[in-house]
């Protein structure tokens, strides 16, 4: 019996040191998630789904949090407002969940803020759009960056290339309709003048109207602000009506898909995003780079497909709440007071820093200025840098 019980402790401890965690037991910590899993918001929502659950296979691989699994329970609103507002209230009222991740879009998590205000639950959102969390509301957080910081990040760009006319054209929902309304409020402080303003609904598939309008202004440029797939549509019309003028998306153009959607008509897009898109460019001390680079190889190895900066909002949602938890344990409240005073928390984004007056977290330093080559996302800097040494060789 002692010779049974010594190889019983021997191999215990040779499988600790070989990082065998202990499975999780007892009741599952409950935080839910509502995605746009379907519709047509699709290509935001499936992969914040699958960045999810492999994060839930990760912590309870590891062995839970404090002994106990977390479960997590996706709920898919396929893009449409009043889903959202029911998987919420049925997450809430029903699962007990302790923390919403979500939802995805911008009209599903302005139509749930209420209703995390009033039964005191916190809600990270997904989505881009500054209404979400300016004015501030106690329980709501949002992990992308703010859409003033990419209006902002856009005009710079604009002016430092001499561009000082622009068209805007943007969808008409939540999210486009926000953009629209930071980019012309940014648009006169930062010496632009809009020479067009044009709008489509989300489900268009056809804007030669409008930009037959935009090409008989003197726009220097063209800016599109939406996250469907329409966005893809405008890049076409525009080579299909021969125009030539640069055009520049909002950073709900931050999936590879919608590049190579694009074809041809998307080379030489220019868009401000999250770093994950191009973490192979990163220099090795960027303090973002190892956090990204595990993400993205995780994700694509799981999922045999690209990484995005939308299921990066997710993984950076969940994370907070998951590291909230460890913290204080499964108290909705202290959850809400920890995710507020987090600081220096490394995400997909960006670097965030929360506070009482700030529930987003990032300023304009968390976006990259991207331009797409070859179907390919790639960073400017990086694009420049290399058409400046050529040109210094040339003048050699």
């Amino acid at each position: 019996m002692k010779k049974v019980l010594i190889l019983t402790t021997i191999l215990c401890l040779m499988l600790s040191g070989l990082g065998f965690a202990a499975e999780p037991a007892g009741e599952p910590i409950k935080i839910g998630a509502v995605f746009s899993v379907t519709g047509k918001a699709s290509w935001l929502g499936e992969p914040e789904r699958n960045t999810a659950k492999m994060i839930e296979a990760e912590v309870n691989a590891a062995g839970g949090i404090n002994g106990r699994p977390i479960e997590v329970i996706v709920e898919d609103d396929a893009g449409v407002e009043a889903n959202a507002v029911n998987a919420v209230k049925k997450l809430v009222t029903k699962d007990n969940v302790i923390a919403i991740v979500g939802p995805s879009v911008t009209g599903a998590s302005l139509a749930v803020k209420p209703i995390a205000e009033e039964f005191g639950v916190p809600l990270i959102s997904c989505a881009a759009a500054e209404s979400i969390v300016n004015p501030v509301a106690k329980w709501v957080f949002k992990t992308p960056q703010k859409d003033s910081d990419c209006a902002i990040r856009i005009f710079e760009y604009m002016k430092s290339k001499g561009l000082t006319k622009v068209a805007i054209i943007t969808s008409t929902d939540a999210f486009g309709d926000n953009g629209r309304k930071q980019l012309k409020a940014h648009a006169p402080q930062m010496g632009i003048e809009i020479a067009a303003d044009e709008t489509y609904g989300p489900a268009d598939t056809d804007m030669t109207a409008q930009l037959t309008k935009i090409k008989a202004s003197d726009a220097q440029a063209v800016i599109n602000w939406s996250v469907v797939p329409a966005q893809v549509t405008v890049s076409k019309n525009m080579r299909q009506l021969g125009m030539t003028i640069p055009l520049y998306q909002s950073h709900g153009f931050g999936n590879v898909k919608y590049a190579q959607a694009s074809g041809e008509a998307g080379e030489g897009i220019i868009f401000p995003a999250g770093r994950l898109l191009v973490v192979d460019t990163l220099a090795d001390d960027n303090p973002q780079k190892a956090v990204l680079a595990k993400y993205k190889s995780d994700y694509e190895s799981k999922f045999n497909d690209q990484v995005s900066t939308f299921g990066g909002h997710a993984y950076d949602a969940l994370w907070l709440v998951i590291n909230a938890i460890k913290e204080v344990g499964p108290d909705k409240a202290k959850i809400r007071d920890y995710v507020e005073n987090t600081k220096g928390f490394v995400g997909t984004g960006g670097i965030f820093n929360f506070s009482p007056e700030d529930h987003c977290g990032l300023d304009k330093t968390a976006f990259e200025m991207i331009i797409v080559k070859d179907s390919k996302f790639v960073a400017l800097s990086a694009v420049e840098k290399s058409a400046a040494q050529v040109i210094m060789i040339q003048e050699d």
